[in-house]
């Protein structure tokens, strides 16, 4: 996409509300000269993080009124309900009516998956969304979806994951052939459920994917496949389990380290290696899971996150809306499943 684009940001979402996303927006808009935000929740909350911003931000912020607010525990029957009238409603909105390119939120996952479906509603051809992020791998990153969407999953849902994760793959990163692996308890024909056996049938069928068969969850962060499928149960444990590593190895090195002079100086010596590995293992700077299938783009933030985190969710949404991933997908998936 050329030219200006507009996001809508849920300013109200998250653990912290108006404190990390109002200023992450601001720096988003001085990072992206052609980019358009409109904020959208209680605009008396936070209207004092806009003072002092300079002119050329300011003329390119949009503030929207919404009365209401989804609180983070909130059942999604509950949000759906009342959702017109919510800042999370209101971004969604503001999308499908093709004020915004996309909608960026750190508030109530349930929420904004039924409040999503209900307003942008489903690509044809797709059946449920997923949420898919960037995992670190050895050698750079790979995309692992569902993280939590949907916790029960069938073998056809499975295979419009694959189809979505490696188009998505090929629009951000450039790749003409993601290579797409099953994430299984082996990688023997024999192992696994009947789900993922289907799945890998249904995949291998379908033929127009790269498809290197199953990988087993070392073989993720080894970089051994582009894009990782597996029912939302699975993808979110996975996840959660490899972020909490993530913080133990930080932990560790870090009290290693503090526990002697001798071992103070070697830090201080090794500082440029310590950053490097800090930063490829942070999962805060992977912030921002698409979810993918519905006719639009939507990116969910961490609630916890900060402001720096926040903004890596509004870079995500900058990149898919330059390389129109939904409709990416909707070619593929008009030349097989429809």
């Amino acid at each position: 996409m050329s030219g200006f684009y507009t996001i809508a940001v849920d300013a109200m979402g998250g653990d912290f509300g108006p404190r990390v996303t109002v200023p992450a927006t601001v720096e988003a808009l001085e990072r992206y000269p052609r980019l358009t935000i409109k904020l959208v929740g209680q605009t008396d909350s936070f209207t004092p993080y806009l003072r002092d911003i300079p002119a050329s931000v300011r003329e390119r912020l949009q503030s929207v009124q919404a009365d209401g607010v989804i609180a983070m525990d909130e059942k999604p029957s509950h949000a759906l309900r009342k959702g017109q009238n919510t800042s999370l409603g209101i971004a969604l909105q503001l999308v499908a009516d093709g004020q915004a390119n996309a909608c960026v939120s750190a508030g109530n996952t349930g929420a904004l998956m039924v409040i999503g479906r209900r307003v942008l509603r489903m690509l044809e051809g797709i059946d449920r969304p997923a949420i898919v992020t960037a995992v670190p791998t050895q050698d750079g990153h790979c995309y692992m979806l569902d993280l939590g969407a949907n916790v029960d999953c069938c073998a056809e849902h499975l295979l419009q994951f694959a189809i979505m994760g490696s188009v998505m793959t090929q629009a951000v990163d450039g790749l003409a052939a993601p290579r797409v692996g099953l994430l299984n308890i082996g990688q023997e024909a024999i192992k696994g459920n009947e789900q993922v056996k289907l799945a890998s049938t249904l995949i291998k069928a379908y033929g127009r994917l790269n498809y290197i068969g199953y990988v087993e969850g070392d073989d993720i962060f080894a970089g051994k496949a582009d894009v990782v499928v597996c029912d939302g149960f699975v993808g979110n444990i996975a996840l959660k389990s490899s972020e909490g590593v993530s913080r133990l190895v930080a932990h560790g090195l870090g009290a290693a380290f503090r526990r002697t002079l001798y071992r103070r100086m070697l830090a201080w010596l090794a500082r440029p290696v310590l950053k490097e590995l800090q930063q490829q293992l942070d999962p805060s700077r992977r912030n921002g899971a698409s979810l993918l299938g519905l006719q639009g783009i939507v990116v969910k933030s961490h609630g916890g996150a900060g402001r720096a985190c926040f903004g890596y969710a509004i870079d995500e949404a900058v990149a898919e809306v330059k390389m129109d991933v939904p409709s990416r997908i909707s070619e593929q998936l008009a030349a097989s499943l429809v």
